[in-house]
């Protein structure tokens, strides 16, 4: 073969595979449609899970028995619409607005306890009319970023003392305005986030004990210096004394109780949607936010929550092999962090509903009614998604 004729062929030969490379590398090609698929089914479980406990609420005070299913139908849309912007931008870039990112979320962390609407003793979120926004959603994915990024750059192998301690302070300062709220539930998940992302990271035991540690002095310290927040120990004992006749935990109580005997009683296939005695009586309080598992065992019985279960099951799964298969070490720490953070939600969530751990507030992803813990979730998913698309480039 001639020279001109054996190096236009190799040259051909290389565009082709540099073509072919970049072709297997394009993020919109590596969407892990599995993973979006199971979070759409929640989400559609989630809907029909919002008009089941709400309708006969709502017709017996003369609304629309269809206002909570329809103002969460726009919730996901908009949350899908929050995930594809995450997925099209990418984590590197939201890596490139960490800082402004977070001085953001800590600025609406100061404001909202100024001004924030107070429900139930608490100022947790702003009320924007039909709608309410919830900073300490809005926080959790970006303090997962600015850790991750910061330990990412900090040190390659291992987490070592001094950058251990950056991280804590970074931290603990949106853990510290949650506690004041008082917003126990969203603190506690964004520490088991950090903590999963620390051990990623190599970070020794004892660094890992001794967050623990100041988790649990800083949440005593907290509600045993501010009175207003000494309700919260109720929480607690009322968990360790769950067959209790004292009044002042009978709200907590039966309200845990109602929720157990009504997976208990749904027995194998359930008792039929919208058929639940205890769920279409209104004897659950807020069941369409903190005890959405509920309504699910009592009309759909076992059957029923092992599916939601398995869903769960199947996101985190995916998001673990994300995590394992990132392109970076900042890539794989935030995935890590998200797997984490959503792993110990699931639990806290349906632990409570089933009286395994204390009432704390904590919603359901995808599932339980509102917005900003929909869209806190969508932000995950989509970073997650991100370091799967990207894990080529």
């Amino acid at each position: 073969m001639p020279t001109f004729e054996r190096f236009r062929s190799t040259s051909i030969s290389r565009s082709s595979a540099q073509r072919i490379g970049e072709s297997l590398a394009d993020p919109v090609r590596n969407i892990d449609w599995a993973l979006m698929g199971a979070v759409i089914a929640q989400a559609v479980i989630g809907l029909f899970i919002v008009y089941s406990t709400t309708h006969l609420r709502l017709i017996d005070q003369n609304f629309d028995p269809f206002v909570y299913t329809q103002r969460q139908v726009v919730f996901v849309i908009l949350a899908a619409v929050v995930m594809a912007v995450v997925m099209t931008i990418g984590h590197d870039w939201v890596r490139s607005q960490a800082a402004l990112l977070y001085a953001g979320v800590l600025v609406l962390l100061v404001l909202v306890l100024v001004a924030g609407a107070v429900r139930g003793g608490a100022r947790l979120s702003f009320d924007l009319g039909p709608i309410s926004l919830q900073p300490a959603e809005l926080a959790k994915p970006i303090v997962l970023v600015v850790v991750a990024a910061y330990i990412a750059d900090a040190q390659p192998d291992s987490l070592d003392w001094h950058h251990f301690v950056m991280s804590l302070y970074v931290v603990l300062i949106p853990v510290g305005l949650m506690l004041i709220q008082p917003d126990l539930g969203s603190a506690t998940v964004l520490l088991a986030g950090i903590a999963g992302m620390m051990y990623v990271a190599n970070a020794r035991r004892r660094y890992l004990l001794l967050v623990l540690g100041l988790s649990v002095f800083t949440v005593a310290s907290t509600v045993l210096a501010i009175p207003r927040l000494r309700y919260q120990l109720r929480r607690f004992d009322a968990w360790l004394n769950q067959n209790s006749l004292r009044e002042d935990l009978q709200e907590i109580v039966l309200q845990v109780r109602f929720a157990k005997r009504a997976v208990s009683t749904g027995g194998f296939f359930g008792k039929g949607y919208l058929d639940g005695p205890l769920t279409n009586g209104k004897y659950i309080p807020v069941q369409f936010t903190d005890f959405p598992f509920s309504a699910i065992g009592e009309q759909f019985g076992m059957i029923g929550g092992g599916i939601v279960i398995a869903l769960f099951g199947f996101i985190l799964w995916r998001m673990w092999k994300i995590s394992r298969g990132a392109r970076d070490r900042y890539s794989q720490l935030l995935a890590t962090g998200i797997f984490a953070m959503m792993s110990f939600q699931v639990f806290q969530n349906i632990g409570m509903t089933l009286g395994l751990v204390p009432v704390s507030g904590l919603p359901l992803p995808f599932i339980s009614y509102g917005g900003s813990h929909l869209v806190s979730s969508a932000v995950m998913v989509g970073l997650a998604q991100s370091v799967h698309m990207r894990r080529l480039g």
